[in-house]
C-alpha cells in the first residue's frame, strides 16, 4: 500500500513539476506514471553505482556533485520514457531540484501519516 502511494504522489510531483517549469514537459498522468516508475529503478540500480563513481569528485565539489548526479538521472529517465521530455541538461537540473524538493515533501507528510512504517 506505501509503495502504491509514493509511486502515485511522485507521478503528481512530476506533474507538478511540469507545470512550475516549462522545461520539463509530461504528456499525460500515464506518462508521469511509467517515468515515476523507471526514475524511481533507475535511483535504486544506477544512481548508486554513479556516486561510488563519482566519490572523488563529489569530496572535492563538498557533493554538490551529486545535483549533476541527480541530474542525469532525470535526463536518463526522460530519454527513456517518451511520456517525459526535458529541453536539456540545465532543464534537467533544475527539474530535478524541483523534483527532490517535492520528494522530500511527500517524503515527510507519509512519514507524518505513518505510511512509512
Amino acid at each position: 500500500m506505501k509503495l502504491i502511494i509514493n509511486w502515485l504522489l511522485s507521478a503528481a510531483a512530476l506533474l507538478a513539476v511540469a507545470y512550475l517549469y516549462s522545461g520539463v514537459v509530461v504528456s499525460s498522468f500515464t506518462g508521469a506514471l511509467i517515468a515515476a516508475a523507471v526514475l524511481g529503478a533507475l535511483n535504486m540500480v544506477v544512481r548508486p553505482l554513479l556516486v561510488v563513481l563519482t566519490l572523488p569528485v563529489t569530496l572535492v565539489t563538498l557533493g554538490l556533485f551529486l545535483f549533476i548526479v541527480n541530474a542525469l538521472m532525470f535526463w536518463a529517465a526522460a530519454g527513456l520514457v517518451s511520456g517525459l521530455n526535458v529541453t536539456g541538461f540545465g532543464a534537467a537540473l533544475i527539474g530535478s531540484l524541483l523534483y527532490s524538493l517535492l520528494q522530500l515533501a511527500i517524503d515527510f507528510v507519509l512519514q507524518r501519516l505513518r505510511f512509512n512504517q
